[in-house]
């Protein structure tokens, strides 16, 4: 390969890990996906930085953490404080650039030699919609962010995923020859509204569908936000978790019409001779609950289902690896392709690269030993008695699930091992062992016999806020820097 390599950002929209067959699912549901994470890495241990989709969005493109961002919260992108973000390096690299999707972020269209977007969840980019595209948004937006009981009236090629991927084909296509392009494919799906047409509605039935973990009684089990965001959906719409099979089975077609796009996508770059110099990174901002507490979308905690993404890279230099060992996250994917080719790391990114480990390349296991998390925009947490101030009236069926309530106060994550710590700005724990409570319902924070545990777990979770405390803006002094952005192993 003579030149550097053209790359692909692929990202969904509340794509929860473990969801397709090839990461231990029980339904095919992405088989092109997980066809292409065959022949390059799949990384099991990939988390969001914050499961809300403006700070993780954020967080990708600057390679930091939302704390570090300041974009704690989804309407709060215009506040970003960043260094170089990818966008400045791949062009200070020479990269054609080119969004299609959903953006969700700081960047807007002029930043982009092409820009097939904005795309929303309920309509695409203002004016372009013809036809039957614009009678299904004015469908879409009737129906609003529900669960459908039966096929969507319009074709697939009405649907957000088509229309997308057909922006993306035409904006490669339309790249220079002579240089590599970086384009970002986004798709707004398997986010709510959750709605399929036919053949993706009744390819995997209610019956099929796995059992969930738990319902309605863990959340009420949890109380605090969990228990308040429950009893909000079930005075917005009574009697919701009667279709939780439904809700998954369309979350699975939605999945399913996601990878045959992603297919036709990665079909026209082979067609167009592509194959062998283009490096293809796929995640997702943030998980799903798909029914699991017998909540939907996503909001309170900080569970596995929201913190866990996919996380799957393919392409020239990238070994075949099937990585359950390591913990990674979105904030590694700027350094990493920093690394892949040849741009300096730009001060402030709060990832570390993981082309070693895509490589082949020796690293120090204990790098990628554990991992850390953030939610809440700050103050005090509200209590689930008070009726606190939210951004938009509820009427009839709305709701928000990222409100004052669920999104109040300040929560810190660690990851480790078989160990879930969480730690909030008001002095509360919780600990849980997911080897034997996946669902994350026994807090085991005072357990006397996990006292050791905790205390290891508590410093190095002050080990990661300090970390990741901001080295931005530069003043007189020059930071001192770790190849890789590797803390473990630098010298002193």
């Amino acid at each position: 390969m003579s030149r550097l390599p053209n790359i692909v950002l692929v990202m969904t929209d509340q794509q929860r890990a473990g969801f397709t067959a090839g990461s231990g699912f029980a339904l095919d549901t992405m088989p092109f996906l997980d066809s292409v994470a065959r022949t390059g890495a799949r990384f099991h241990r990939a988390y969001t930085t914050a499961p809300q989709c403006v700070p993780a969005r954020c967080s990708l493109l600057t390679g930091r953490f939302p704390s570090a961002t300041r974009v704690r919260q989804n309407s709060a992108a215009r506040h970003v404080l960043r260094g170089d973000d990818l966008i400045d390096v791949v062009r200070a690299a020479g990269y054609s650039v080119h969004m299609a999707g959903k953006t969700h972020f700081y960047r807007s269209a002029a930043d982009f030699d092409t820009f097939a977007a904005p795309y929303g969840h309920l309509s695409g980019p203002d004016g372009l919609a013809t036809g039957e595209e614009a009678e299904f948004e004015e469908w879409l937006t009737r129906f609003g962010h529900e669960v459908a009981d039966r096929p969507t009236p319009f074709g697939v090629e009405c649907q957000f995923p088509y229309r997308i991927v057909s922006g993306a084909i035409d904006a490669v296509d339309s790249a220079p020859r002579d240089r590599p392009f970086c384009t970002w494919l986004s798709f707004p799906e398997p986010h709510n509204p959750y709605q399929v047409p036919e053949p993706y509605f009744g390819m995997f039935g209610e019956d099929d569908v796995p059992e969930r973990m738990c319902g309605p009684e863990a959340a009420e089990a949890k109380g605090g936000a969990w228990r308040w965001l429950r009893r909000l959906v079930e005075e917005k719409r009574p009697g919701y978790d009667d279709e939780w099979r439904r809700y998954r089975a369309n979350y699975c077609g939605m999945l399913r019409l996601i990878d045959d796009q992603l297919r036709r996508f990665v079909t026209h770059l082979r067609e167009r001779g592509h194959a062998d110099d283009t490096l293809f990174v796929f995640l997702a901002d943030h998980g799903d609950y798909v029914g699991d507490y017998g909540l939907q979308r996503k909001g309170a905690g900080m569970p596995e289902c929201l913190m866990r993404i996919p996380f799957v890279l393919a392409g020239p230099g990238i070994g075949v690896a099937d990585n359950d060992r390591d913990f990674v996250s979105l904030v590694d994917v700027l350094p990493t392709l920093c690394e892949a080719i040849g741009a300096p790391i730009p001060l402030g990114v709060q990832g570390r690269s993981l082309w070693p480990l895509l490589t082949g390349a020796e690293y120090p296991a204990e790098q990628f030993a554990s991992m850390y998390g953030e939610s809440g925009f700050g103050g005090l947490f509200y209590g689930a008695d008070e009726r606190p101030p939210l951004h938009f009236p509820y009427e009839g069926r709305q709701f928000d699930e990222l409100n004052t309530v669920t999104q109040s106060g300040n929560t810190r994550m660690l990851r480790r091992d078989r160990w879930k710590l969480l730690y909030d700005s008001q002095d509360r724990g919780e600990l849980y062992d997911l080897a034997t409570d996946p669902a994350e319902l026994t807090n085991r924070y005072d357990d006397p016999a996990l006292a050791d545990v905790r205390a290891a777990l508590l410093a190095e979770l002050l080990g990661w806020c300090v970390r990741t405390a901001d080295d931005l803006p530069v003043a007189h002094y020059t930071p001192k820097r770790a190849p890789h952005n590797w803390t473990v192993g630098a010298p002193r």
